[in-house]
This record gives structure tokens, C-alpha cells and sequence, in this order.
């Protein structure tokens, strides 16, 4: 979808051919993505995020402090005089009063619904991530990300009619008006801003695009199905080679669809259509321990073919069809099709999902066996024996402090009620709360207008500040030259793996026994057999097998049962 943006814009502004432009972006962002990988692109994000800011903060100045609040509001009652809206209250582009509005806004929730629990890259940048800051970072992130539609969005959309560009309604479905108004306000200077913004957001998307779906071929189809032995290095090519895939096959879809006279517009509302089913199949599969797998897998497959054809019936009586029943690109990207089509992906496929699985139960998942599994498909034979973690050992070492299970728990319950309560506060109260105000007046723009610039400057603090506070420590140890002082050697043996059951006879000459996790032949040691530093005093190791480890002082070797 942003390529499709992203490649119109570059196209206006640049004169670039629109068919290259649509290989230039995933192609640029694909050999940083192959050699930096998912860190890297973690750490690039930051960057990229500040300049997306910082271009919007002085959009806003220019607009609201330059050309003045009120001007924007005289501008957009004279405009409304001469063209009124078409199911707009009173005509007015001022008002939550509007019928198409209200349509979008519906279209948006529920595309925006499927794409966050759809796309893998935001599973795999929330399991990247520390339990401890995942609920914190997607909260915070959120309420940051809300002032790009809220106050970017609507700041340049309604400076474009406050001036009267001669923007076309195929323009505007392109994404043409962020750069029409940046050009008029800034000159040559705002169409390289909106470029330079507009780059850095697409090539943020598309690398964490290009790693979650070359993570999926090379874990879910390559290691899985093809070749379930393979090594890190392995992986590690594939995933490199899905990378430079992903890249080139982004880019022909792109050009498919431009082909197709399908723009930007068109696929963000019927984005949902695609993926709303998927919404509360996943959710359930998560939260809800009756949820069958039958179930999940029909909610969302059923969901999605009764979304299609609704969308398709609805199509059929759209006024672009003008009688003719006619089922096309235009009929299809009228607003009530495609409405219809995302409220019926959104709404049957929980309902679907839930009669299955009461019908046909399943018994109640064990998480545990989500972790062993979860490990079992782990590559670590390039990692170095004395790092190696397992996934239950992170929650061992972890235990009583914030990352543990006991309070990742109580942090489940804050995310459902905060998370749940901020979307019902943005959705439903707020928009309901201005409905009193039928078209603003000046003042109540002004307060609008005023919510929006502290909103903007707020998150900008937050994803520009709040992050290099958060490694303020790293940081200076890396400026400084010192390396952060580790943790004492009894708290990491506090962390350690509970001896073996005592009942079990072993013999004398065996002072320690070592377990290793399957064939990682990893060894955790239990007991004195290492000093306080970490290295062997004086013990000889020997791997009896994949899972055993004997520590033998001298004489015979000896074995032992797990």
C-alpha cells in the first residue's frame, strides 16, 4: 500500500517513471535489511521516526502559526459556501457531521484492526522485544502514531481545500495532497520535506515488511517442511535470499495494481475486506483456552468468503454502477460496497469461530507446550556454548522481577482495560462528544486545532526522548568506553536450573551432573564444579549423550539418568 503512495508521490514530484519508482523503493531498502537485519532495522527506525516528526511539526508551524488558525477557518467557510459537501451537515468541511466521514472511519478501524494482527511484523517485533516493554512500547506507540492521522492528516487535507489547490479526486486517491500542499506552503523546499518524510516512512515499512515475510519462509516453509535440519548459516542465507524475493515481488504487485488503476485510496478501505476475518479468530485463539483450531482456521477462511461476496452483491447496486449492475474497480472502491464488505468480515467471523468451537471442542491448549515447541524450532548451533538461553531458562533468570509471568500477568489486565479504554475513548466518546457542535465555530477550532499542535509535539517527544532514555546506560557505556558492570556471580547462579532429584541413587564418584537441552549439548551447571568466575576448576567435562553431561574429578567415567 505505501509503495503504491509512496511511488505516486515520488512520480509528482520528482518525474521519476511511476513503474521504477515502484522497484526503487524495496530495492533501496533491501540491502540494508540483508546485511543489518531485524536489529539494525530497530535501530534505523528511531532515526526515521524522528524525521517523519520533525517534517511534521514544521508543517504544522508553517500552516497554523504562518498562515494562522483563523485564516485556515475563514478560508474553509468560504470554500464551503462555494462548494458545499455532499453529506456533510450544513456543507461544511467542519463538522463529525459527515456521512462519507463516518463511512471511512469504519472502513479504517476495521482495515487497521486486520493489519496489526495480521501482518507478522508486528508479532515479530513484539517477541524481539522485552515482555516488559512490549505492552509498554505498542500503548505508548499508539497514542504517539494517533497524531499522524489526527493531526498531520487532517492538518495538510484541510489546508488543501483552505486553499483552494486544484487537487482531482484521482489525485487525491493517489496520495497527491501532502505534496501539492507542502509545494504551495514551502516551495521547492517542502517537496523535498515530503519527499525525504515520505521515503523514510516507506523504507521503515518495508524493511520491517521484507524481514517478517522472509522470517516466515525461512522458519515456516523452509525449516519446517523442506529442510527441518538446517543451520543457522542456512537460515540465514534463506532468509537473506526471501529478503531480495520479497523486494522484487512487492514491486511487481505494485506495478499489477497501478496497471489496474488501482491507487492508494482504493486499497486502504478495502484493506479490511481481506483481512477483518482474521481479527477475532486470533484474538480468541490468544485469550480464550476454548477456542478449537477448526474453529480459528473456518472463522477466518468463512469470514473472508463472506466478506467477498458481500462486497460483490453491494458493488452490484453502487451508484458509480449507474443501473447497470456492473461489478468493477470503481464500483468496488464506492464507499457503501466497501463498507459492507468490511463490517461482514469484521462481525462473522467471531461469530463463526465461537459455534465451531462450542460445537466441535477441542481440548484446553497447554501453554507449556507452546514454549517446547517454540524452542524446538530454535537454530543456535552458530551461537557460542556460554550464551546460549533457552526461552524457559529467560523466564527462570527473570522470576520476581518485571519480566516474570507473575507480573506480566497483572500487566495483561492493564493493557486489556487501558488498551480497551483509550479505543473506546477514541472511536466512540470523542467523536460523539463533538456532535453538539454542529459546524465548528472559530473558537472551537481553535480548541481543535490547539489539541492537535500539543498532541503532535507530545508524541514527538516520546518517540524522539523516551528512547535513548530508556538506553541512557548503554549509551554511556559506549561513549565512555566502559562496559556495564554484570551482575554478581551469585545472582547468576541463583538463576540456575534446580538440582536433579535427590531421591534417584547416583554414585559417589559423580559430584555433578549437567543437563543439556537436547542436542544443543548445552551445559548449565548445578553445584561447585565451576568457580566463582565462571571457568572449570580443575573438572574435566564429557558428553555422555545429547542430553546428559557428566563432571567428572578423576577415575572412571560414570553415567547417571536424566
Amino acid at each position: 500500500m505505501l509503495i503504491l503512495g509512496g511511488a505516486a508521490v515520488v512520480n509528482a514530484l520528482s518525474g521519476m517513471n511511476i513503474y521504477a519508482a515502484s522497484f526503487l523503493i524495496p530495492l533501496a531498502a533491501a540491502p540494508f535489511t540483508m546485511s543489518g537485519g531485524l536489529l539494525v532495522t530497530f535501530v534505523s527506525s528511531w532515526l526515521q521516526v524522528a524525521i517523519i516528526y520533525v517534517v511534521m511539526l514544521i508543517f504544522l508551524w508553517k500552516i497554523y502559526v504562518g498562515l494562522g488558525a483563523d485564516q485556515v477557518w475563514d478560508n474553509l467557510m468560504l470554500i464551503s459556501e462555494k462548494n458545499p459537501v455532499v453529506d456533510n451537515r450544513e456543507g461544511t468541511y467542519l463538522t463529525m457531521w459527515s456521512t462519507n466521514g463516518l463511512i471511512f472511519g469504519i472502513c479504517n478501524i476495521v482495515g487497521n484492526f486486520g493489519t496489526v494482527f495480521v501482518d507478522n511484523s508486528y508479532w515479530q517485533n513484539a517477541i524481539a522485544a522485552r515482555p516488559s516493554g512490549t505492552y509498554k512500547g505498542y500503548l505508548i506507540g499508539g497514542i504517539a502514531w494517533f497524531s499522524i492521522p489526527f493531526t498531520m492528516a487532517t492538518t495538510l487535507g484541510l489546508a488543501a481545500r483552505a486553499m483552494d489547490l486544484p487537487i482531482t479526486k484521482t489525485e487525491a486517491g493517489l496520495g497527491l495532497v501532502p505534496p501539492a500542499v507542502a509545494v504551495h506552503v514551502l516551495g521547492e523546499g517542502g517537496a523535498f520535506l515530503i519527499l525525504f518524510q515520505l521515503f523514510m516512512a516507506v523504507t521503515d515499512t518495508a524493511c520491517a515488511e521484507q524481514i517478517a515475510s522472509s522470517a516466515i519462509f525461512s522458519y515456516d516453509v523452509f525449516k519446517r517442511y523442506l529442510y527441518p535440519n538446517a543451520t543457522g548459516k542456512q537460515i540465514l542465507l534463506v532468509s537473506r535470499l526471501g529478503v531480495l524475493a520479497w523486494s522484487v515481488l512487492s514491486g511487481v504487485l505494485a506495478v499489477i495494481l497501478f496497471e489496474l488503476k488501482i491507487g492508494l485510496g482504493w486499497i486502504y478501505v478495502a484493506m479490511g475486506n481481506f483481512i477483518g476475518s482474521a481479527v477475532f479468530p486470533v484474538a480468541f485463539a490468544l485469550t480464550w483456552k476454548r477456542c478449537s483450531a477448526l474453529g480459528a482456521v473456518l472463522g477466518c477462511w468463512i469470514g473472508l468468503g463472506l466478506s467477498m461476496l458481500a462486497w460483490c452483491l453491494a458493488a452490484q447496486t453502487s451508484r458509480l454502477g449507474k443501473g447497470t449492475k456492473v461489478v468493477n474497480v470503481d464500483t468496488l472502491g464506492d464507499d457503501l460496497p466497501s463498507l459492507a464488505g468490511n463490517l461482514v468480515a469484521l462481525l462473522s467471523s467471531p461469530v463463526i469461530c465461537v459455534a465451531v468451537s462450542l460445537i466441535w471442542p477441542q481440548k484446553d491448549f497447554d501453554w507449556d507446550q507452546l514454549k517446547k515447541k517454540t524452542e524446538q524450532w530454535l537454530i543456535e548451533d552458530d551461537i557460542d556454548e556460554s550464551e546460549r538461553v533457552t526461552h524457559s531458562e529467560l523466564i527462570g533468570m527473570n522470576h520476581g522481577e518485571e519480566d516474570s509471568e507473575e507480573e506480566l500477568s497483572k500487566v495483561l489486565y492493564f493493557s486489556y482495560w487501558f488498551g480497551g479504554g483509550l479505543s473506546i475513548v477514541l472511536i466512540i466518546v470523542w467523536p460523539l462528544l463533538t456532535l453538539p457542535e454542529v459546524s465548528f465555530s472559530k473558537s472551537y477550532w481553535n480548541w481543535w486545532v490547539a489539541i492537535g499542535f500539543l498532541w503532535a509535539h507530545c508524541a514527538a517527544f516520546v518517540t524522539m526522548v523516551y528512547p535513548i532514555w530508556e538506553i541512557r546506560e548503554d549509551l554511556i557505556s559506549f561513549f565512555s568506553g566502559k562496559k556495564k558492570e554484570e551482575a554478581p556471580a551469585q545472582a547468576k547462579a541463583d538463576h540456575e536450573p534446580a538440582p536433579l532429584d535427590s531421591s534417584k541413587e547416583q554414585s559417589p564418584q559423580v559430584p555433578e551432573i549437567l543437563v543439556v537441552s537436547e542436542t544443543k549439548l548445552r551445559s548449565v551447571l548445578v553445584g561447585q564444579a565451576f568457580g566463582s568466575d565462571g571457568e572449570c576448576a580443575s573438572s574435566e567435562i564429557q558428553y555422555v549423550s545429547s542430553e546428559i553431561a557428566i563432571v567428572q574429578d578423576s577415575g572412571d567415567l560414570q553415567t547417571s539418568e536424566h
